[in-house]
């Protein structure tokens, strides 16, 4: 038999280090060749690493969380033949000491293999809920009487582990730990909660959090929120939808806004921008690359529509839902998740009235629609009901005047309000 050594190879041009999100195999576990064996993360896109070789898994290097190097060791197998590792040179301990059958300190290091092993030992001999014949009154002492009262906890659906079945303490421990849950089967709805769960922020919510401390650290955000009526917009949304072809995607808001921006942002070549602001320049894009910011199950990522200006409404929607369905199914590669020159955040059906969207950086500005809700205006004289929309906006305010920002958003706000000039040269 012979080891074989996984390392992490170069997962994106420049990249030194990348982070280990997921373990898919334990120490002692057959693996196939092409078998997923760990995700690791750069640059908000997550990569599986599979197998070259089949083999069994002799180590495994790093928590999820921690940072591995380029060219580091991060699976080893135990494969057949001579596998990669020389048999001279520093290898050899290596490779004894792996092949023995003890290694628990090895076995040790991965934290899946630890905290898989706790529970489920601990739950075989210590089961937390009970179920008593009817009149058969549970053991416990007042203290521990008094505490279940507090908890909400009814004593009877509580395991007993004390002399002749008696509830202790720790029982109660147990059973809260286990699933069991205060202020059920007729305890009291205002019992106190206790407990304290730790969650490590690793993964793409770490990126997340450092790439919104960065922008808000970095940047002077100037926040901008105007009211628009959207109801001729509306009106040409539901007529487009009802009369589209079988092949056209359904339309919402987002390519409409994403039409407006490609019109006006010519006009304000400062807001199409990157600010590299420790070379203190600013990259002024001619091209209008759009970043969608996408709620997925790992969190938020931003994908990216290149070239917005080139693409009319049919086309646009298309490659919104093509990019974002990638980003929630985490296939999305590092073209798509890179590049974007202006943002628009969106929170769908629960927009809001308000909010103060923040840019995603390098970038200078970010727009974000609200909900659309029908409410009284006043028109010439009247009050009507119209369907109306807070148009909320940031920007960089070393790059981006107040004033600016102010005209560019109505400019915006007159084209959805007046939907056919979007079409109008």
């Amino acid at each position: 038999m012979g080891k074989y050594v996984f390392k992490l190879p170069d997962v994106g041009e420049g990249t030194a280090e990348a982070e280990i999100v997921a373990w898919h195999v334990k120490i002692g576990e057959t693996v196939l060749e092409d078998q997923n064996m760990v995700d690791v993360m750069t640059d908000k896109a997550t990569v599986e690493m599979t197998s070259p070789v089949s083999g069994k898994v002799i180590a495994l290097h790093g928590e999820p969380g921690s940072m591995a190097a380029v060219g580091s060791a991060l699976v080893e197998l135990e494969v057949e033949g001579l596998g990669n590792v020389k048999a001279n040179g520093g290898a050899v301990p290596k490779a004894t000491e792996a092949s023995k059958p003890v290694a628990p300190k090895v076995e040790a290091k991965p934290a899946p293999v630890k905290v898989e092993a706790k529970p489920v030992a601990h739950e075989a001999t210590k089961p937390a809920f009970a179920t008593r014949p009817e009149g058969d009154k549970p053991l416990a002492s007042p203290a521990v009487r008094q505490r279940a009262h507090d908890r909400g906890i009814e004593l009877q659906f509580v395991s007993g582990s004390g002399p002749a079945g008696r509830i202790t303490h720790d029982d109660l421990d147990n059973y809260i730990a286990s699933g069991g849950s205060a202020g059920t089967r007729g305890g009291s709805p205002y019992a106190q909660r206790e407990g304290v769960d730790e969650v490590k922020v690793i993964g793409l919510r770490r990126k997340i959090a450092e790439s919104m401390q960065n922008a808000k650290r970095r940047i002077p955000h100037f926040a901008y929120v105007e009211e628009i009526d959207m109801t001729q917009l509306e009106s040409l949304r539901a007529h487009l939808n009802k009369t589209k072809r079988a092949d056209q995607p359904k339309l919402n808001v987002l390519p409409f806004l994403m039409r407006a921006l490609v019109k006006v942002l010519p006009q304000y070549p400062q807001i199409n921008a990157r600010f590299d602001d420790e070379a203190g320049v600013v990259h002024r894009h001619h091209a209008v690359h759009i970043g969608i910011a996408t709620q997925t199950a790992n969190g938020l990522i931003v994908p990216v529509v290149k070239h917005a200006e080139a693409r009319d409404l049919w086309d646009s929607a298309l490659e919104v839902t093509r990019v974002s369905t990638a980003a929630r199914e985490n296939k999305a590669g590092k073209d798509e998740l890179s590049g974007s020159t202006i943002t628009i955040t969106s929170l769908g059906t629960l927009g809001g009235v308000a909010t103060t969207p923040v840019i995603n950086y390098p970038e200078v500005a970010i727009i974000g629609p609200n909900a659309i809700i029908e409410r009284p205006v006043v028109q010439g004289g009247a009050i009507v009901i119209r369907k109306m929309m807070n148009l909320s906006s940031s920007f960089d305010h070393r790059v981006v005047d107040g004033y600016d920002a102010a005209e560019f958003i109505q400019k915006i706000k007159a084209l959805l309000e007046h939907p056919a000039t979007l079409f109008m040269e």
